[in-house]
């Protein structure tokens, strides 16, 4: 489908999802300018230049880029209704629609392969993207996540009849996809209820041709019973012969994932295989920042669910070292829906050695009920005898893990939402490896 000539204006375009699909855009000829309040406090500018680099002209988030012509202006479902371009848009009779939908015209148009589950979609949409790329087939790929193996874009622009990418449950939204291959890594709780989401996920695989199934999920194993034709993959399958870069034991199921979609596009297992052990990683899940001299290990990672967090924890704690953990969460209903679940899988992995610390719930601004704080969780976790530290604000935080940082740490960032995550686990790395 080509988009030539057609004008879009991207509200929030900094965001994972939002610049991914802006640059597919302009590959199929449509003209992208983007606001973001980041861009306009001057934040993440190595960001907002690259994204200018491929094409997206960037107008400042008060309605002044909002003009008559624009075909649409492209909203994410966490763009609050207030901001200043939906107005403007609204006011002049401007089409607004959501990213969700678009993704879904474009992928619906081509031979698509769609990655959704409550966890490991952006990792298993990089594998895949990766070993089709790397045996010859270069599918255009648009992920949530930066891919270690191309250069750290979210988007890469290939084959325009064949994309890998990655849909989203939270709100919905996946049921507009009807995927050639349609992969489901696993459900758990996460934005949603279990029956809702149970609804949503086999709506999902209802629509798409072909379904790749995790059967370790109990959930995903329910939903298999309506696929009988679908492809499965356990951890009891696992190639004697794959050796991945990526830590964890989850790392080696989404890597099931991806060799079963390989198989599905005839690509030879072994040659998959050897594609796969060459895979490197996403942007922020485990990801190693750097060791300082003093053999302290910085982590940047996206967890944010219980399931997510227990994942990387586990694996964070293979090496028997301190464990130094801070976990900022986002969204404060989630964050209440979740709360004995995250007070579990920190008591569970974390030692009296290890160190915890939470800032307060990221706000990302607009109308919200605070109706929990992060010290509600950081008590009752000190109650049970874990190391629990409560701050306001995260450069508190670094200040703490600056001054108690010790040999052979690993000290860990973790959370999703906030950029300025990203940038913390940098500069704790920087700051400790330069003393």
């Amino acid at each position: 489908m080509s988009y030539t000539g057609q004008q879009y204006l991207f509200c929030g375009v900094g965001g994972s999802g939002m610049s991914a699909l802006a640059v597919a855009m302009i590959a199929r000829g449509a003209k992208v300018s983007g606001s973001d309040r980041n861009y306009d406090r001057g934040l993440f500018p190595d960001h907002y230049q690259n994204l200018i680099d491929k094409g997206v002209t960037m107008v400042p988030q008060d309605g002044s880029g909002v003009s008559n012509d624009l075909d649409a202006l492209l909203v994410s479902s966490a763009i609050e209704p207030s901001i200043p371009d939906i107005g403007a848009a609204q006011d002049k009779g401007v089409t607004i629609i959501k990213r969700a939908e678009l993704l879904a015209e474009l992928s619906n148009s081509t031979n698509s392969i769609t990655v959704g589950g409550t966890n490991g979609k952006s990792t298993v949409t990089a594998m895949i993207g990766w070993v089709l790329s790397d045996c010859g087939d270069e599918p255009t790929i648009l992920n949530g996540g930066g891919m270690l193996n191309f250069d750290r874009q979210n988007a890469v622009i290939g084959n325009p009849t064949r994309m890998v990418l990655e849909t989203d449950e939270s709100d919905g939204s996946i049921t507009n996809f009807h995927g050639d291959i349609a992969v489901l890594t696993n459900i758990s709780e996460d934005h949603k209820s279990m029956d809702e989401l149970m609804d949503v996920f086999g709506t999902y695989l209802a629509q798409s041709k072909m379904q790749v199934l995790n059967i370790d999920c109990p959930n995903v194993r329910k939903l298999a019973k309506k696929f009988p034709d679908a492809y499965t993959y356990t951890m009891d399958d696992v190639p004697k012969n794959l050796d991945l870069m990526v830590p964890g034991k989850h790392n080696v199921s989404n890597a099931l994932a991806a060799l079963a979609v390989a198989k599905i596009c005839q690509v030879d297992d072994a040659r998959a295989i050897h594609s796969m052990n060459k895979f490197k990683g996403v942007v922020s899940r485990l990801e190693v920042v750097g060791k300082t001299s003093n053999n302290i290990t910085v982590v940047d990672d996206f967890g944010h669910n219980p399931d997510k967090i227990g994942a990387s924890l586990a694996t964070l704690k293979e090496s028997g070292a301190r464990l130094v953990l801070m976990y900022q969460p986002h969204g404060f209903a989630p964050t209440l829906q979740q709360k004995d679940r995250l007070i579990g899988v920190f008591s569970r992995f974390l030692d009296k050695k290890d160190v915890f610390y939470m800032p307060e719930v990221f706000y990302a601004g607009g109308t919200v009920e605070k109706s929990i704080s992060s010290n509600d969780i950081v008590r009752i976790l000190k109650e049970k005898g874990v190391n629990a530290h409560f701050f306001e604000e995260k450069s508190d935080v670094e200040r703490e893990i600056l001054e108690s940082a010790s040999k052979n740490d690993v000290i860990c960032i973790m959370g999703a939402r906030d950029d300025g995550l990203r940038v913390m686990a940098r500069s704790i790395f920087a700051r400790l490896n330069n003393e």
